[in-house]
């Protein structure tokens, strides 16, 4: 079960990362696409999808604070709905799939790095 929420947690932190990447430095024939969001809000979300992947991985690979951990996970899970509602409002019906598959591994991660499986702090062993 580990390997398992490893394997789900590295998963959803390259899509965010991938994806705050390409908000933060999109390439030229993209621009256009991203008119009509704000720029602000794009580098927001930008900065907070990189932030996400950070949150999914760092913590536990070190063993430090990996409280942090699930929650991230829960705050990817309240994008992916905020996204799946979105997208569905505007009819891409393919891309909120896509945000449900995400919003589904990032519950099963969340709950059970909370509840099940936490991933346990770093011991300091004092001599």
């Amino acid at each position: 079960m580990n390997v398992l929420l490893w394997v789900l947690q590295f998963l959803l932190a390259a899509a965010f990362l991938a994806h705050g990447v390409f908000l933060l430095a999109p390439p030229a024939s993209m621009m256009e696409a991203l008119k009509p969001m704000p720029t602000a809000f794009r580098l927001f979300l930008g900065v907070a999808e990189v932030l996400a992947a950070v949150g999914l991985t760092l913590p536990g690979l070190t063993r430090i604070q990996p409280w942090w951990v699930p929650c991230a996970a829960a705050g990817v899970m309240i994008v992916m709905i905020s996204a799946t509602i979105f997208h569905l409002s505007r009819g891409e019906v393919g891309a909120a799939v896509t945000t449900l598959i995400l919003l589904t591994m990032a519950t099963f991660v969340a709950y059970m790095r909370w509840k099940v499986k936490p991933i346990l702090p770093r011991t300091v062993v004092r001599s």
